[in-house]
């Protein structure tokens, strides 16, 4: 495993960290303590010190599993959890200094820590990046110990331009082969602003595995059945906001003309971190064996120019009219 500085943190996380929506459990089937466990202690083996997590992931589960693989290594690893997508109804004026704190202290219970070591606001309405008041929260929070850095995770560009306004430590953006456009101007701000960058959705929802075709199906309850238009939260989370059918082309021609193989996943995860921009990506894994397949990204060789220029290509010839305007 290689590491980076993970902005004005001065931590230095893996390059290849873990997401923990699918934490002991495929998208949509029951949580599994035991395998949410031997996750963890298998990506830590790894050398994975950077775990990402939220307060609605399984309800709550995704960080009291935390909590107790945490117990005596509490220096050796770095948890960034999102708050704000318990709020229901998902509004812009949920984000006031009474509720964050609430999620905040709620967050310490679950983890079973005194401080976080970062929180960050969970994709809020484009509005709230204008209001300072939960930013002034945060810093509050910050001077009384609760948390020890924070920042935002957003989908659109603007949002985590406007984010750069504050106190920010780091920024969670969607970035992908799909996803080029956060490369343009952004990743140069944060960096002036030494901000750390987490690349979420590197998969695309597992469409740059390479192994999906117009046939494969879902889970009943699978966010990639149920949520293509995005009909339960933002379209822009399930494969990436790529339409599904455009998707498998263009991964198909990645792998051709890449010569992937069955190696794409690996090598959508080194095209990322071809940018010295991005702190860390974080690949999903719900079971240990799945840990490996993501960390050997870190130890592919670095893309050549020809193989940049195809990623470009493939992007501009399925994927960039409209997803590039969109976010």
């Amino acid at each position: 495993m290689k590491y980076r500085r993970f902005g004005k943190t001065n931590f230095d996380v893996s390059e290849v960290s873990l997401g923990t929506w699918q934490l002991g459990s495929k998208w949509g089937d029951p949580f599994s303590e035991k395998d949410a466990q031997a996750t963890l202690e298998e990506a830590f083996d790894q050398g994975v010190n950077f775990f990402d997590t939220a307060d609605v992931y399984q309800d709550g589960e995704s960080q009291r599993a935390i909590a107790k693989f945490l117990k005596g290594k509490e220096d050796k690893v770095f948890i960034s959890t999102k708050i704000g997508r318990r709020m229901d109804p998902h509004v812009a004026s949920g984000y006031t200094e009474k509720n964050i704190t609430k999620y905040v202290e709620d967050c310490l219970t679950n983890l079973d820590v005194d401080a976080l070591d970062n929180v960050l606001l969970h994709c809020p309405p484009t509005h709230v990046f204008y209001n300072p008041e939960p930013f002034f929260a945060l810093d509050k929070l910050k001077k009384e110990g609760k948390i020890k850095n924070y920042g935002v995770s957003v989908e659109k560009i603007e949002e985590g331009m406007k984010a750069l306004d504050y106190d920010i430590s780091s920024v969670e953006i969607i970035y992908n082969m799909f996803r080029l456009r956060p490369a343009e101007n952004f990743f140069k701000m944060a960096k002036e602003h030494d901000v750390g960058i987490i690349a979420r959705v590197p998969l695309a929802s597992g469409l740059l595995t390479g192994k999906y075709d117009l046939n494969t199906k879902f889970g009943q309850n699978d966010h990639r059945t149920t949520n293509r238009h995005g009909e339960e939260f933002d379209a822009v989370e399930t494969f990436s906001g790529v339409d599904y059918a455009t998707g498998v082309k263009a991964a198909d021609e990645l792998k051709q003309r890449l010569g992937a193989g069955d190696k794409l996943a690996a090598m959508a995860l080194r095209y990322i971190l071809m940018s010295d921009a991005v702190s860390t990506v974080i690949p999903g894994a719900s079971k240990p064996e799945q840990i490996e397949r993501n960390v050997i990204a870190a130890d592919y060789p670095a893309f050549t120019h020809e193989q940049m220029g195809i990623v470009e290509d493939v992007y501009d010839k399925y994927i960039k009219d409209p997803v590039h305007y969109k976010w």
